[in-house]
């Protein structure tokens, strides 16, 4: 009888370790090979159906970057249009003039090794959970640490300063946080943050040498745009145009989301895509604003709920109908990790979806930057 009654009596503590096994949080490796193994199972749809670096020079702003950076090589502006800033090619050009590696690479290893680090440090500023969700769950994401974008760098930048802010290390939060605005311009609410968030603890000394800083960075970025092109602030200004609802870069929130979904027409999978994002983040938002624990969190941190704040009204009032829906989920990347931490008690903490994410989300991403019907046409070719 005891040979038989064993088995099922030391089943149950069995079945409660292998859960708690998987409930537990993720480590910063785990984490790391979680990113590592989306990112590579990306690449590796993306070459099976379509030449890799055909694929990355048609992608995005990928050609523009590009052709910045050899521009800013060769210290040689004609013909360039102003549009995108130029913090990516000027990183891009020091390590193409450095190394000799061709811009297109540079701006791969601009991609992919932020994107990573900016996971470690998500690992670093929040936890386990909310890292893995947000190296796992934005295609657009995985499309630009992959095939080329700003967007790692500036959020790796970003990150960086949010933890050299919570270690106290002003000016190198200052520093990091004006590099990342001159890769995407929002990120200049992050000093924003850092100025205010002195000037209350009335350290004047910080606030005028952070200001300082940021005042250099600024300085050194907007001087050969006066000397080639006669505007300190022409990247700034390249976002005005007859395009913009009303002259204005950001306007009523949701209007232009609204006006762009009903006249310009998309496939109901983006659709189902941008608005999937467009309610989590609305979500999350009901969540900041009713959740005591999340109150808390943001007097603990000024700095990045200044951020948060500021970023979210642009993100609901972008005046650009064609991309303020279209581009949502690019545009909230940023402020992903806050959306989690305020519905972090309804995101499932097992490590094993994560792992079933890590696999199953940069396919989708893949076949979303391929185009679905095109990898659909691509396979019914070859079963031919």
């Amino acid at each position: 009888m005891s040979d038989v009654n064993a088995p099922t009596g030391t089943q149950p503590s069995r079945s409660v370790a292998a859960v708690e096994k998987w409930t537990t949080e993720p480590t910063t490796t785990e984490i790391f090979c979680l990113a590592l193994l989306a990112l590579s199972v990306f690449a590796l749809v993306i070459f099976l159906f379509k030449n890799y670096f055909t694929t990355v020079d048609n992608f995005g702003d990928s050609s523009a970057y590009m052709t910045l950076a050899s521009a800013i090589r060769h210290w040689d502006f004609h013909g360039i249009v102003i549009k995108q800033f130029w913090g990516l090619p000027y990183a891009m050009a020091g390590v193409s003039t450095l190394t000799g590696l061709s811009d297109r690479t540079a701006l791969l290893l601009f991609s992919v090794i932020p994107a990573l680090l900016a996971t470690v440090l998500a690992k670093g500023l929040w936890d386990g959970w909310i890292a893995g969700y947000f190296a796992l769950l934005n295609f657009d994401w995985m499309q630009r640490s992959c095939l080329g974008g700003s967007e790692p760098l500036f959020v790796c930048l970003l990150f960086a300063s949010f933890v050299a802010v919570r270690q106290r290390r002003w000016l190198l939060a200052s520093l990091l946080a004006s590099l990342a605005t001159i890769v995407r311009p929002l990120a200049v609410f992050a000093l924003l943050g850092i100025g205010l968030a002195l000037l209350w603890q009335r350290d004047f000394r910080r606030f005028a040498a952070a200001t300082a800083v940021g005042l250099a960075v600024g300085a050194l970025y907007a001087i050969p745009l006066a000397t080639h092109f006669g505007d300190a602030l022409a990247t700034v200004n390249s976002y005005h145009s007859k395009d913009w609802q009303g002259g204005w870069l950001f306007g009523f929130p949701f209007y232009a989301i609204i006006k762009g979904t009903l006249i310009y027409p998309a496939p109901w999978t983006n659709l189902v895509l941008s608005f999937g994002w467009i309610f989590m983040v609305l979500g999350a938002v009901v969540a900041m604003a009713t959740s005591n624990e999340f109150r808390t969190y943001c007097r603990m941190h000024p700095v990045e709920a200044i951020f948060l704040v500021a970023y979210l009204w642009c993100l609901f009032t972008y005046n650009y109908p064609y991309w303020a829906r279209g581009n949502f989920a690019r545009f909230a990347i940023p402020i992903v990790p806050f959306a989690l931490l305020a519905l972090y008690r309804w995101i499932p903490k097992d490590r094993r979806i994560l792992w079933g994410l890590a696999t199953v989300s940069p396919v989708l991403a893949a076949a979303s930057a391929l185009g679905v019907v095109n990898v659909v046409h691509i396979i019914e070719r070859s079963i031919r």
